[in-house]
């Protein structure tokens, strides 16, 4: 997959339609970037690494 409008649009009308679900491991604030980052290298993720920025 590449990052493509047409793609990402298509993405979007299947999270939308709950036809698929992005599954969130973690939230970490802006400021926690780097424990972030140390996270997503463990190794023990479940699913995506969301930063959040505001």
């Amino acid at each position: 997959m590449r990052a493509e409008g047409s793609q990402l649009e298509q993405i979007t009308q299947l999270i939308e339609s709950d036809m698929i679900r992005p599954v969130i491991d973690k939230v970490f604030q802006f400021e926690q970037t780097n424990e972030a980052m140390a996270y997503v290298e463990s190794g023990r993720t479940k699913g995506k690494v969301v930063i959040k920025v505001k």
